[in-house]
C-alpha cells in the first residue's frame, strides 16, 4: 500500500509523554516506529539517549522531538495523550502542520470551555451545552483533520506498562479509524473494541471520574463495600444524565468505556482521581492534594463544570452537587455522605 491512509512501516505520532502516553506509546511501538512529542527538552534527551521516561524504560522502538511539524511530516496517524487544560493550546500548536489526511486518536478524558473571548466560567449565568467541547470537537474546531476518534476505557497507566491483560474502546465516526486503531494497538494481552458513539464514550472516561472521587472518599472514611456498591450504581444512573443531556449515547455508558471504566477507577489506589477522595477524606487540603500530584486529576474541573451546566439545564446531579461544595465551598465529606443518604432516590433505574 503506498497512500496516506497506510500505518505499514510508517511511524505512528504520539502528542504527550505521560503515563498513559507512554504506556501507548510503547504498546504502539511493537509494531511500529513511534516518534513522540515532549514539551521538556530533557526528556526529548532522556528518551533519545537512554530510552528511559523519567527513569523508567521504554521501547526502543520510540524517537522523541519538540517539533511538532516533525512528527506531522513523519506520521499520518497521531495520538493526542495531552491533559485537558493543556489540550487546546497543544492542538493550535499543531494545527498549522495537519492536513486532511493525517488521523488523530485522541486518549484524553476531559473537556475545554469554549466560552466568548474574553469571558471566563464565572461572567457566565449559564452554561450551554456549545461552551463544552470535548477534545474531539477541539480537534474538529482547531484544525482541517477530519477522521478523528478517541481511546477510552478501563485502561491504568501502570498495569498497562506492566503489560496486564486490559482492553480499550476506539470510537469514531468513521470506520476506518476504528479499524486503524485495532490495527495499530491490538496484541494478545490489550483488546480494543470499536464504537461509532465517539461523543457517548469521550463522556463516559469524562465523567466517570466524578464518581471515582466521591469513591475515594468513601474509602478513606472507611464506610465498606455496602457503601462503595450504593454509590457506583447511583453514579452510574448520574453519569448517564450527565451524558444524555450532553448529547451521548445510553449504550456508550453501559459499555466497557463507562461502566468499564467507572468500576475499575472506583476500586484502584493507582487512580489520580480516586486517590484526590481518599487523600480529602483523611483530611488534606484540595490546595495540597493538588501541590504534591504529579499529574492532573482531571475530575476536579469536570465537577465544577458539570455542576455548573446541570444547574444551567435545571438538571439535577445530586453526587456532584455536593462535590462540588466539598472541593470547593466548605463541607466536609461526612455531611455530604448524610445528605446523599438522605436524597430521596424513590426509583432504582428510571433511564430504560
Amino acid at each position: 500500500m503506498t497512500s496516506k491512509n497506510s500505518s505499514k512501516n510508517k511511524s505512528i505520532g504520539v502528542v504527550g509523554m505521560g503515563s498513559f502516553g507512554t504506556a501507548i506509546a510503547n504498546i504502539l511501538a511493537s509494531k511500529n516506529p513511534v516518534i513522540a512529542y515532549a514539551r521538556r527538552a530533557e526528556l526529548v534527551t532522556e528518551i533519545n539517549d537512554k530510552h528511559s521516561v523519567d527513569g523508567n524504560p521504554i521501547h526502543e522502538n520510540i524517537l522523541a522531538t519538540q517539533d511538532p511539524e516533525l512528527l506531522c511530516q513523519s506520521c499520518d496517524v497521531i495520538f493526542f495523550m495531552v491533559p485537558s487544560s493543556a489540550f487546546m493550546d497543544v492542538t493550535r500548536l499543531f494545527s498549522p502542520f495537519l492536513y486532511p489526511y493525517h488521523m488523530i486518536i485522541h486518549g484524553t478524558k476531559g473537556l475545554c470551555l469554549n466560552l466568548p473571548k474574553g469571558k471566563k466560567l464565572e461572567d457566565l449565568p449559564d452554561i450551554r451545552r456549545e461552551n463544552i467541547l470535548t477534545m474531539s470537537e477541539v480537534i474538529l474546531k482547531e484544525t482541517v483533520v477530519v477522521r478523528v476518534g478517541c481511546l477510552a476505557g478501563p485502561n491504568l497507566a501502570k498495569e498497562l506498562s506492566a503489560g496486564l491483560p486490559a482492553a480499550t474502546v476506539v470510537a469514531s465516526k468513521f470506520n476506518e479509524v476504528i479499524l486503524q486503531g485495532q490495527n495499530l494497538l491490538r496484541s494478545d494481552k490489550f483488546q480494543v473494541y470499536g464504537n461509532s458513539d465517539i461523543i457517548g464514550v469521550e463522556l463516559s472516561g469524562v465523567l466517570k471520574n466524578i464518581i471515582a472521587i466521591a469513591a475515594g472518599a468513601l474509602a478513606g472514611l472507611g464506610l465498606g463495600e455496602n457503601a462503595k456498591g450504593l454509590l457506583i450504581s447511583r453514579g452510574m444512573v448520574e453519569l448517564i444524565y450527565m451524558g444524555n443531556a450532553l448529547g451521548g449515547s445510553l449504550k456508550s455508558f453501559i459499555g466497557l468505556a463507562g461502566i468499564g471504566d467507572l468500576v475499575t477507577t472506583c476500586n484502584s489506589t493507582l487512580s489520580r482521581n480516586y486517590t484526590v477522595g481518599y487523600r480529602l477524606a483523611k483530611g488534606e487540603t484540595l490546595e495540597q492534594i493538588q501541590a504534591t500530584m504529579e499529574e492532573v486529576a482531571e475530575g476536579i474541573n469536570t465537577v465544577k463544570l458539570m455542576k455548573n451546566f446541570m444547574e444551567s439545564t435545571k438538571n439535577r446531579a445530586p453526587i456532584t452537587e455536593n462535590l462540588y461544595k466539598v472541593l470547593f465551598e466548605d463541607l466536609t465529606i461526612e455531611e455530604a455522605v448524610q445528605y446523599l443518604m438522605k436524597y430521596p432516590f424513590n426509583v432504582d433505574v428510571d433511564f430504560l
